[in-house]
Formats: structure tokens, sequence, C-alpha cells
């Protein structure tokens, strides 16, 4: 039962959270292309354009899809050694690993959501040419490291139910 909805809400979260750094690189291309034709049709541009893809579209890109790449397992694994051991050993240091991740991971959304808040009190800006909030990008890291969280433990449950090494 549990099993069940871990696994359905990491699935909804995972793709939620893909979905939006979607979004983000959708207006990221967009943003970028009518920046670049206005400067080359009328020799202008947008101002921040630097600052929103740097510190808007780009963080949200690489941090929200961390669950489901790892819901798909497509994260990046060797496991030549690991191979070559026997069903009981490999699911065991499956185990091993995620639970590492699982601290890693939780550390990181741990210590990112204080620097959120902290950000977010002090209502952070950048150095600019005009006023340039950064504090509601700094939620993307506790938000995708969360997620990242919950997908490993779906793939631990998967794993112990399915009795091998994902």
């Amino acid at each position: 039962m549990i099993a069940k909805y871990v696994e359905s809400l990491s699935q909804w979260v995972a793709k939620s959270a893909m979905v939006l750094a979607t979004l983000f690189l959708v207006l990221m291309a967009l943003h970028v292309s009518l920046d670049v034709g206005l400067r080359y049709l009328f020799g202008k541009s947008f101002t921040g354009t630097l600052e929103f893809v740097s510190f808007y579209y780009m963080v949200a890109v690489v941090f929200l899809p961390l669950a489901y790449v790892e819901l798909q397992r497509e994260h990046i694994s060797v496991d030549v050694l690991v191979g070559r051991l026997p069903p009981i050993a490999q699911l065991t240091l499956y185990l091993f690993a995620s639970t590492l991740g699982l601290l890693y991971f939780g550390m990181l959304c741990y210590q990112s959501y204080l620097d959120a808040v902290r950000a977010t009190v002090r209502m952070e800006t950048a150095m600019a040419n005009f006023t340039f909030y950064l504090w509601p990008s700094r939620w993307a890291l506790p938000v995708g490291f969360a997620a990242m969280c919950l997908a490993i433990l779906a793939n631990m449950i998967k794993a112990l139910q399915q009795r091998q090494a994902l």
C-alpha cells in the first residue's frame, strides 16, 4: 500500500518537475532567439537576457529533471564488475548505493532549502543594470533534490519488491 503511494507520488512529482523544466527550456529558447533576432534586425536587445538565462532558465533545466531521470534509470552507471556478482550481492550493493544517494541528496536538499530561505528573507538580488531578484531561482534546488530523494526511495522499494537491483 505505502509502496504504491510512494511510487505514484514519485512519478507525479518527477513528471511535474520535468514539465516545468521543459517549459523553462522552451522559454529560454524563445527568449534567446528573440534577443538575437532583435539584436540582428534592430540593433537592440532585451535587458537581462544573460541574467534570466543564467539564473532562472539554466538552474531549472538542470535541477528539476533529476528525479525523472532517476525514475527512468537513465543516470550514468558503470556496472562492469557488479554485473558479474550474484543477484543478492547486486541487490545489496544497489541498496547500499541508493542509501548513500538518499543521504547525499538529502543533505543537499536540506542545505539548499536553508539557502533558499535565507535568500528569500533577504530578497537576494544580483548586480545588474536593474533590480534582478535571485531568490526565486534558489528554490529549484531543494525542489529538485527533494524530488530526487523521493525517486531514489521509490526505486529502492521497487528493487526490494522485485528482489533484484534495478
